[in-house]
């Protein structure tokens, strides 16, 4: 059975994060910082090198690759849940190099920033938790009331 939640738009924060920062670690303290537990971002700009994921499903483990060139961030989209008691990003980027190649995957830490514009938003509901799902080998959101 699928999980789902009712959700409640609670408030919208937009903001600028900081050159050199880790764009996923950023993105995570600022939801710390805000103490949003449950929502939704986006993001757009520029990042100086990237690290990406792709979860392999035979091996049941993420496999990275780190592109160290500029990249412009296309698409950023993810969203906010509770892994052991604190609030965790998870979110998926598109990024293009000089030439239009485009690269995707799950946003990883060592990506880092060299301009980007983000919004994130929160909700009030029941909280969605991470935890480990045996048929996937996922970390799977679970109802949490």
């Amino acid at each position: 059975m699928a999980v789902v939640i009712k959700v409640k738009h609670k408030e919208k924060i937009m903001g600028r994060l900081r050159h050199g920062a880790d764009l996923l670690g950023e993105l995570s303290e600022i939801c710390k910082k805000e103490k949003i537990q449950l929502g939704r971002l986006e993001a757009i700009g520029a990042v100086q090198k990237a690290c990406i994921g792709f979860y392999n499903q035979e091996k049941r483990e993420y496999q990275f690759i780190t592109i160290d060139q500029p990249l412009e961030i296309t698409n950023l989209t993810g969203n906010i849940s509770i892994k052991d008691g604190n609030p965790i990003v998870h979110a998926h980027l598109t990024l293009s190099d000089s030439s239009g190649k485009a690269y995707g995957g799950h946003l990883a830490p060592g990506t880092i920033v060299f301009a980007c514009e983000c919004m994130i938003e929160s909700f009030d509901g029941s909280l969605l938790e991470r935890g480990f799902d045996q048929e996937t080998g996922l970390p799977l959101w679970t109802v949490q009331e």
